[in-house]
């Protein structure tokens, strides 16, 4: 008669009913994952009251509304609509350039470059994830915003019948669009998007590429039959840390974008802008509850907007990283 395999019960208690090690460690851990959770409901739920009393006052739609004006507490007219624009499509246009370099430099380093030469590589690109915010926003305003502004003359002229490329609500000339601050957040968020997929690479199982190359596959099918496919979730999840670099990016985005006077029509060749951005830039206005509240409502969508984004990457990479 078969008999049912013996299981191996760890004691939850040691000598003299005092717990043991894996039952104080299984506590710890348990507390440590309880505290961020905590911690991030205490967050929102913060900002939520502090929001609250701003938005029953506000005299605009804060869904629709382009006015962003507290400075009269007594007619608190906000809305972030143009603050949703800018942020979306800075952010999502970094994240539209940064992934193909990204994934291409990965691959480059862990399946096409010598050792010698992709050890330098690899340092130099992460290294790039220590250069201040600041400093890229200098490098956007001053230097790549004049450069780049004759192609976006160039995508004005020959696409503006397209409204990503329509003309804007801010002049082409200097550079200082949504256009210019993605192209500077998609610098900013490779080095990310690289180490991520650089690193789900390299794991890729020896005998699918083995197996693979048995079949007489050349190596650019090797990387589309295996690398590419172990890899896919990883490379969400390292595209979704930089999409959240870039949605909450504020000094290089303050810095290069240009400010204006008219709403905008979901233009790359609009100025205005971000969440972040705007709070920051409005630093001197918190010293009173209502208008401090409208800025703290716009923070809490942004809040929002980051747990959208990672959930909607959970779902799209299977709700695992392989790795």
């Amino acid at each position: 008669m078969p008999t049912e395999p013996k299981i191996d019960k760890t004691p939850e208690t040691g000598r003299g009913g005092q717990p043991n090690a894996e039952t104080i460690f299984r506590w710890l851990a348990t507390a440590a994952g309880a505290t961020i959770v905590a911690a991030i409901a205490l967050i929102a739920l913060f900002l939520l009251i502090r929001a609250v009393p701003s938005l029953m006052a506000n005299e605009a739609n804060f869904f629709t509304s382009t006015e962003f004006s507290t400075g009269d507490a007594d007619n608190l007219r906000f809305g972030i609509r143009d603050l949703f624009m800018v942020t979306v499509l800075s952010s999502v246009f970094a994240l539209i350039v940064a992934v193909p370099i990204g994934v291409g430099i990965a691959l480059f380093l862990t399946h096409y470059a010598p050792s010698r030469l992709s050890k330098p590589f690899t340092m130099l690109i992460d290294l790039l994830a220590a250069v201040p915010s600041i400093v890229f926003g200098l490098w956007g305003f001053l230097v790549l915003a004049p450069q780049i502004a004759p192609v976006q003359q160039f995508l004005n002229d020959k696409l503006g019948w397209f409204f990503l490329f329509a003309d804007g609500n801010v002049s082409i000339v200097g550079g200082g669009t949504i256009f210019t601050a993605g192209v500077v957040l998609a610098v900013m968020i490779l080095p990310i998007i690289t180490a991520v997929a650089r690193e789900v690479f390299a794991l890729t199982p020896r005998e699918h590429i083995e197996a693979a190359q048995a079949l007489g596959a050349t190596k650019w099918e090797v990387v589309r039959m295996t690398v590419l496919p172990y890899g896919r979730s990883g490379v969400i999840a390292g595209s979704m840390l930089g999409l959240g670099r870039a949605l909450g990016e504020t000094i290089a985005v303050l810095v290069v974008l240009r400010t204006a006077t008219v709403a905008g029509e979901w233009s790359l060749f609009d100025g205005g802008y971000t969440f972040a951005s705007k709070i920051a830039s409005a630093a001197s206005e918190f010293s009173s509850p209502l208008p401090t509240g409208a800025y703290i409502a716009a923070g809490f969508v942004l809040f929002a907007l980051t747990f959208v984004v990672n959930a909607l990457a959970r779902l799209a990479s299977g709700g695992k990283v392989n790795g």
